[in-house]
């Protein structure tokens, strides 16, 4: 979800708009991923930037921001973390990830036995161990016997921000203090070429008016749906308004940013009536 206090150009790579964005060119993708995993991979394709499993409409849902095969067949879930209140139930929605990839994979015809390794891969501005790690590697290992590993083939690697262990090398760090500080300013005294390549996609993100325009009705789609969280009842036609509203909200963007009208936009975004006399004025129905 958008942050709801920033616009695009304040947007660090935690934002889930952002990181999604970048982590959809395939160059940045792998080369990001040889990062975390210390392997060469030679190609990725990115299927979608966004592949989501809607389970209920206030429920449970799981959205795989980043889901990718590499040229071996190898399916990585990339996500961004952020807030300490999501430490306890991490464990748990990396067991929810590894198991939705599983289930993918089968019901797509495969057997079992085809299933493909897989990293479960979280980048979390918070220690979720407590340990001081930048790094936490998971795999499957036998109690008694630690050496011995399941061979399931399926890895979790939760990477921290707040670390400040010396496991990791100087190049890791910087990315990840460069997870939360995107700025011109970071980049400029960065010493690693990775951040300089992750960051000029950064600077085309959000130069884009058609990002911004895409991310101005997230916000707003967002914001009208915890409004909506707030009512009580389902009544019936909600869905219809809802879309109809979004829809409206979209038009209205491209206008005002067309016209260059950005006071007029924060404002309708925090004022509803304003941003219907907007409508009016713009004769969108």
């Amino acid at each position: 979800m958008p942050n709801t206090n920033k616009t695009i150009q304040q947007l660090n790579l935690e934002d889930d708009f952002l990181f999604a964005k970048v982590m959809s060119d395939k160059e940045v993708c792998r080369k990001v991923l040889e990062k975390i995993l210390g392997v060469s991979i030679r190609e990725v394709s990115v299927p979608a930037t966004q592949k989501t499993i809607n389970m209920l409409y206030d429920g449970k849902g799981i959205r795989l921001d980043v889901y990718l095969n590499d040229n071996e067949g190898t399916v990585y879930n990339v996500e961004m973390e952020r807030g300490k209140h999501k430490k306890a139930i991490l464990p748990k929605r990396s067991r929810f990830y590894q198991g939705n990839i599983d289930l993918d994979i089968i019901s797509a015809g495969e057997d079992y036995r085809k299933l493909k390794k897989s990293f479960v891969i979280f980048i979390c501005t918070f220690d979720p161990f407590g340990d001081r790690r930048h790094l936490y590697t998971f795999e499957n290992r036998c109690v008694e016997n630690p050496s011995l590993t399941l061979g399931d083939e399926t890895t979790k690697i939760f990477l921290n921000t707040k670390g400040n262990m010396h496991d990791v090398d100087p190049e890791m760090q910087e990315f990840l203090a460069y997870v939360e500080n995107t700025t011109d300013d970071f980049v400029s005294q960065a010493r690693s070429p990775l951040i300089k390549e992750i960051h000029k996609k950064v600077t085309e993100v959000k130069e884009s008016k058609e990002m911004e325009v895409e991310y101005m009705t997230l916000l707003q789609r967002d914001r009208e749906n915890i409004e909506l969280g707030r009512e009580e009842g389902r009544e019936e036609g909600r869905e219809e308004g809802r879309k109809k509203g979004s829809n409206q909200m979209a038009s209205l963007i491209k206008m005002l940013l067309s016209e260059n009208r950005t006071e007029e936009l924060n404002r309708a975004l925090e004022d509803p009536d304003f941003r219907n006399r907007l409508f009016e004025e713009y004769d969108i129905l």
